[in-house]
């Protein structure tokens, strides 16, 4: 893992006085709210429906056990007992007071932690594939590259300002696990004709209320030259993107407008100006990030493989857990494993100080100190043997961390809605809880296999509803709480954006909607290895809009 050099540990130090100064002032009657508006958001701190939050940066899903036993006394200390993980890989805390801000901000500045660019119209924290560094099916860890734009992005003098906020996701591995075509630049690892390894770049995606999918502007830029691409595009988006309305200030919508190829030759003209200069990407230097994110000394384990199917014989939870939760890792012996924050009838993405206790201690007994946020909100041990699978699965089960459900219907993402945000026009954790428990039983998640459901309390769309096999999107009209239905989106190398399929329904109608939209798929599917996602292909809208709506 990355460790602060002397330059970082001085920028976090000086940004968190800076601000606690800010605070100081705000609270003295020094700063109106108009005036600390912007001076908090660069912060991270938002003001929502009941209290402020502070969203805090866990760049490119990594951590450390000492970072997260932080956030686990952040949690217990200033804020109510708990944290929500986020679709950015961030964590949120919904409750601090504002007198705390500058201590949260000490402690985490302690650990190498901060809240800087986790808002504003800048660069935010960049993302990647959960499994980075550890995955079977991976060409290269993209998370020291990650780190470098990191570096790159942070306080940059010519972005910190930009028409709106802009997102950055990668992936090393073939299959996208990190959304990319659906970021303002998306990056999947790429080999040349050559066999060199670089980057295949995406530009213009984003979800919101004008989802886009995102559209090649390059098949591959080297390493060395990756800085000055991102760098070209960006000047292009910052000269020509929209600041009259921000709700077509997204470089997706100066994509959209301009075309794609007109786009490219912009950028191609910024970049003859730039490439081999300042920003250049040398080789050592490279090389030094690299070696902070070089594997674990592994040990060489005889015992390979899971047997899951004996396993569902002998104890079925466990079983189950291991069928689901388990990922394939490139070093024999070993797995990466999902610690589902989905429990049956909780609220998506939350995690109790106690168990970012136990899941920090779980990392340094058998995960190297070393756990990830997924942007689909749960964590990950990205380094355990296959021998301590049981040992593992025994403690999460003592603390309601047991639920082997990663990837099925229960495993939802959900923004947190009008239960605490000030932009959501409807709740969305507790349509997300009531169809948890609709669909909780062990052997109806079985049978239904392979299903993402996805849930926005609003048009902005924190909870991927665009992209979800479901995708629910709450509206208020009239003073009633809706939720809009759509089938068929995909976040993954194969992208499509859900349709919206008529009306919204009341809260109430939900879980019978969706259970109509399941026994469709049950009913039509052709094999049980057929997913909904292939399912609904192969036969598009109409008979999942009669079971919702009869026929015409």
């Amino acid at each position: 893992m990355y460790r602060y050099d002397e330059f970082d540990a001085a920028f976090v130090k000086a940004r968190t006085d800076q601000f606690a100064d800010q605070v100081m002032r705000r609270l003295a009657g020094e700063l109106s709210e108009d005036q600390f508006r912007p001076l908090r958001l660069m912060n991270g701190l938002y003001l929502q429906l009941h209290a402020y939050m502070l969203r805090i940066a866990v760049p490119y899903g990594t951590m450390s056990a000492k970072q997260l036993r932080m956030l686990a006394h952040i949690a217990r200390t200033y804020d109510r007992g708990y944290g929500h993980f986020t679709t950015r890989q961030n964590i949120q805390f919904n409750w601090p007071k504002l007198r705390d801000i500058p201590p949260i901000l000490a402690d985490l500045a302690s650990v190498e932690m901060h809240a800087i660019q986790t808002s504003g119209n800048c660069i935010r924290n960049i993302t990647t594939d959960q499994f980075a560094g550890a995955a079977a099916d991976e060409i290269i860890d993209p998370r020291p590259v990650a780190e470098i734009l990191r570096q790159w992005s942070s306080l940059h003098p010519e972005f910190s300002y930009l028409p709106r906020k802009f997102k950055i996701a990668m992936t090393g591995a073939t299959h996208d696990r990190a959304a990319i075509r659906f970021h303002d630049i998306g990056l999947q690892a790429a080999t040349n004709a050559t066999g060199d390894i670089g980057w295949q770049v995406w530009v213009g995606g984003g979800l919101g209320r004008t989802p886009i999918i995102g559209k090649e502007i390059s098949p591959f830029v080297p390493h060395e030259h990756l800085l000055a691409y991102l760098e070209s595009i960006l000047r292009v988006y910052n000269r020509y993107g929209r600041r009259d309305n921000k709700y077509k200030a997204r470089i997706k919508i100066l994509v959209h407008e301009e075309g794609i190829d007109t786009i490219r030759a912009q950028v191609d003209e910024e970049f003859a100006a730039v490439k081999g200069g300042v920003l250049t990407l040398p080789q050592a230097e490279l090389d030094r990030i690299t070696a902070y994110f070089a594997p674990p000394e592994f040990d060489r384990i005889n015992e390979t493989r899971v047997d899951v199917a004996r396993e569902k014989i002998v104890n079925p939870a466990y079983g189950r857990w291991l069928e689901r939760n388990l990922n394939a890792h490139r070093q024999p012996g070993y797995v990466s494993v999902t610690i589902s924050l989905k429990p049956i009838g909780g609220a998506p993405g939350d995690a109790t100080d106690a168990q970012m206790d136990v899941v920090a201690g779980l990392a340094e007994r058998y995960s190297h100190d070393e756990l990830r946020v997924t942007h689909e909100q749960n964590l990950v041990l990205p380094h355990v043997k296959i021998t301590d699978l049981a040992a593992l699965y025994a403690v999460l089960v003592e603390n309601g961390l047991a639920e082997g459900n990663a990837g099925q219907i229960t495993d939802m993402i959900a923004c947190p809605g009008l239960d605490f945000c000030a932009l959501a026009n409807a709740r969305s954790i507790p349509i997300a809880q009531e169809i948890s428990k609709r669909f909780g039983a062990p052997e109806r998640q079985a049978e239904i296999g392979d299903l993402k459901i996805k849930i926005s309390g609003c048009i902005n769309a924190c909870g991927h509803h665009h992209v979800g096999h479901i995708g629910i999107l709450g509206v208020e009209k009239k003073g009633t709480e809706l939720y809009q239905i759509t089938v068929g989106g995909d976040a993954t190398e194969t992208a499509s954006i859900g349709n919206i399929l008529g009306p919204g329904f009341v809260a109430e109608a939900v879980p019978d909607a969706i259970e109509r939209l399941v026994d469709t798929y049950l009913a039509a599917r052709t094999t049980p290895a057929e997913t909904f996602l292939m399912a609904y292909r192969r036969l598009g809208d109409a008979p999942f809009k009669e079971a919702l709506y009869g026929a015409d």
